[in-house]
């Protein structure tokens, strides 16, 4: 048997000022027919486990592109159908195949086509036929598409956020697509639409508990595996939005059941999960009135991996004018001000215009006097599923009673060592804010003695109401109360 393995992914912020172009997708991350066999490439968990598996039954593995580019806004047309030509052709190469899988996001969007998923998965469908299995995993910040599930055989999202499960569900994918290869299972998907934007984290027990009911229904009553596509906000596409999947073995009636059913669970709790969200100065006043830190604040609103420009000034802003002592924040996307810092060297002093680069929702610059505490060329962190995370040429500076670092790539923290390997002490600080909205959970969770979440007016803001969507039809939870009222 012959496994075909492919693997592209950004997640598209369609209000984000940044373009996602060939730079974006042509860099560090980019390999071709061979990044299953590196073990520290990043965001190819997914191929190495279906190599490893592959190998392990046997089979002979053809492997194309895997290339991950960090959020931002829409894909540039020319970049999407090359990267698109290059699955095909290395597809068409490889042909006769006896199953696919495709390691995706769900979220990306390019000039001109609001579903790039759904588009390449029918493209593979039109090349291979209706009988050879196509197996997809998408992130749980996905637009579930029914051009996605009308061309694949089986879809499986991540179950946790943080996202701490990819090689897990990567397994489940190959199980299932070997399954359907050898007659073994004849797998069904059933899609409903909540009706719902939001953010589900998974670490809470609310929803830790409803984590734990869906992977206790799978392997249950014809179930075969079930998925909750949390969806990305940011994005004005016709599907954006919560979603439902469910796959059973050749009972669409029950997994509509079960579907409905979740579905309905998700809508109950809504009040329950529901993340208060704090302006930064009723942040730092709880912060400060933590007796024992570090209390993790979590600026939610410029977060790169959103799609975010992670520059913006608004939390700084305010520990400055505060003149708290004691706090560290990062990352700072900030390139030329990494460059002015190696120019002057460790130990200088210098005057730094940091933030606001990059239009309303960076907010404005902040003028800062700094001392270069550390370089580092190359600098990193580890980042979802221990594999490496690139932070480029960084910078630690301090102003005042604040540290920053500064990065010469966009990221969001994942854990601490992107600090920690710059010579930063966490454990004695009072506040700790990190531009991200969830992953940073994985590394930092034990460390903080609280987390508070805070909203400004950054590019991804959490409140879902007022973002201007232009191409969903139909109400939707917290816009109207009651979607299903009518």
């Amino acid at each position: 048997m012959a496994l075909f393995i492919a693997g592209f992914a950004t997640e598209s912020n369609t209000f984000s000022p940044l373009p996602t172009g060939s730079a974006s997708f042509y860099g560090e991350t980019f390999r071709r027919r061979d990044a299953s066999l590196d073990e520290t490439a990043p965001w190819t968990a997914a191929q190495r486990v279906w190599r490893q598996r592959a190998a392990a039954e046997g089979m002979d593995v053809v492997e194309s592109v895997s290339a991950f580019a960090q959020p931002a806004g829409r894909t540039v047309r020319a970049v999407y159908e090359e990267l698109r030509a290059t699955v095909l052709a290395d597809l068409q190469a490889a042909m006769p195949v006896d199953a696919v899988c495709l390691a995706l996001h769900g979220a990306m969007a390019a000039e001109g086509y609001d579903d790039c998923e759904g588009d390449l998965i029918a493209a593979i469908r039109a090349m291979v036929g209706p009988d050879v299995p196509i197996g997809v995993e998408l992130d749980l910040h996905c637009h579930l598409t029914e051009k996605m599930v009308e061309n694949a055989t089986v879809i499986v999202t991540y179950k946790e956020y943080p996202h701490t499960d990819i090689a897990d569900r990567a397994g489940e994918i190959f199980d299932l697509v070997i399954g359907v290869a050898r007659g073994q299972i004849r797998p069904v998907m059933a899609l409903h639409d909540l009706r719902m934007i939001g953010v589900w984290r998974t670490s809470a027990p609310p929803m830790r508990r409803f984590v734990e009911r869906m992977q206790a229904l799978e392997g249950e009553d014809s179930i075969l595996s079930v998925s909750f596509g949390h969806g990305f906000p940011w994005a004005d596409v016709a599907d954006v939005g919560a979603r439902m999947l469910v796959i059973a073995d050749g009972d669409t009636e029950r997994a509509a059941a079960v579907a409905r059913t979740l579905g309905d669970e998700i809508w109950r709790m809504r009040d329950e999960v529901a993340t208060s969200y704090l302006s930064p100065d009723a942040a730092i006043d709880q912060a400060l009135a933590v007796p024992r830190g570090p209390v993790v604040i979590a600026d939610v609103a410029d977060n790169a991996g959103g799609g975010a420009p992670s520059d913006s000034s608004f939390v700084l802003e305010s520990l400055v004018e505060r003149g708290v002592d004691g706090a560290v924040l990062g990352y700072i996307w900030d390139p030329l001000s990494v460059s002015l810092c190696r120019e002057a060297g460790e130990g200088a002093k210098l005057d730094l215009r940091l933030c606001g680069k990059l239009g309303p929702a960076s907010g404005q610059p902040i003028d800062l006097a700094v001392e270069v505490r550390r370089l580092a060329a190359n600098h990193g962190q580890t980042g979802l599923g221990k594999t490496p995370s690139p932070l480029g040429d960084s910078a630690w500076v301090r102003a005042g009673g604040i540290d920053l670092v500064l990065t010469s790539l966009r990221a969001q923290p994942f854990y601490p060592d992107g600090f920690t390997d710059l010579g930063i002490t966490l454990h004695d600080k009072r506040i700790i804010v990190v531009k991200s909205m969830q992953h940073f959970m994985a590394g930092f969770g034990a460390l903080a003695s609280d987390v508070l979440y805070v909203t400004t007016p950054g590019a991804i803001p959490p409140e879902f109401d007022g973002l201007p969507y232009t191409k969903r039809s139909g109400p939707f939870w917290p816009k109207v109360a009651d979607p299903f009222a009518a």
